[in-house]
Order: C-alpha cells, then sequence, then structure tokens
C-alpha cells in the first residue's frame, strides 16, 4: 500500500515531536541533577562555615 505525501509528512512530523520531547526531557533530568549537586555542595559549604565560625567564637 502506498502512502501519500501527507502521511508521510505527518509520520515525519510525529517521529520528530517525539524526538524533540526526548531531548527535552533529557535536557531537564540533566540541569536538575546539577540543581541538585549545586544545592549539595551549598548546604556543605554552609555547613562548613558554621563550624568554622562556632569554632572560632569558642576557641
Amino acid at each position: 500500500m502506498l502512502k501519500t505525501a501527507k502521511s508521510k509528512a505527518e509520520e515525519q512530523f510525529a517521529a520528530t515531536q517525539k524526538k524533540d520531547q526526548k531531548a527535552l526531557h533529557e535536557r531537564d533530568q540533566a540541569r536538575q541533577k546539577s540543581a541538585e549537586h549545586t544545592a549539595k555542595l551549598r548546604a556543605l559549604r554552609l555547613a562548613k562555615e558554621a563550624a568554622d565560625k562556632e569554632q572560632k567564637d569558642n576557641g
């Protein structure tokens, strides 16, 4: 059975949309992972600064 040009175009469009959605999802996951890593490092830095300040105040 031959496909019409319209159906071929629709298939290509759907494939492109699916590919774009996947890329967007992967980019969002990477961005989320980076944000979590940054938050963890910030929390560690703040805890260290608080401990250093407490040590300085006590001794």
